[in-house]
């Protein structure tokens, strides 16, 4: 199963250890499911990584740590898309988004692992399918 996660899901998985994505982690390390991240999303995650987040703030070192982690689990999507794939794709009420759904897209995945309301909404409200699930990890049938 080919996967794109957005930076919420990566910061349950790196920082938090949430409960919610160790079936996620599991099947990944398993080589059941493959992560695919681009530039973008890899960008972003470095941003979110050093905010503060209270109780779980981490140094610069844990941040350097936890980036890498996401970079050797996750495959690089290299292939861009074209205007008119994008201009197909939904958009985001928060634009900050709408790379989570270029990034699955380009890496033809299978599904956008996300708990942001604003993108589950949309598999509720296009009248046309997207060519990926967008859904909470506990939906994911590992």
């Amino acid at each position: 199963m080919r996967l794109v996660l957005d930076t919420q899901i990566w910061l349950d998985w790196l920082v938090f250890d949430d409960p919610s994505v160790h079936a996620l982690r599991g099947a990944v390390e398993q080589g059941l499911s493959q992560v695919f991240m681009d530039a973008a999303c890899d960008a972003e995650l470095e941003r979110v990584l050093a905010y503060d987040l209270g109780r779980h703030s981490i140094g610069a070192a844990a941040q350097a740590a936890a980036l890498a982690q996401a970079r050797r689990v996750s495959k690089r999507i290299e292939n861009t898309l074209s205007s008119a794939e994008r201009a197909g794709l939904p958009r985001c009420r928060d634009a900050d988004d709408q790379i989570f759904l270029e990034a699955a897209l380009a890496a033809r995945a299978d599904i956008l692992v996300t708990k942001d309301r604003a993108l589950l909404e949309l598999n509720r409200r296009r009248t046309r399918p997207l060519p990926f699930r967008v859904s909470p990890p506990a939906d994911i049938p590992y």
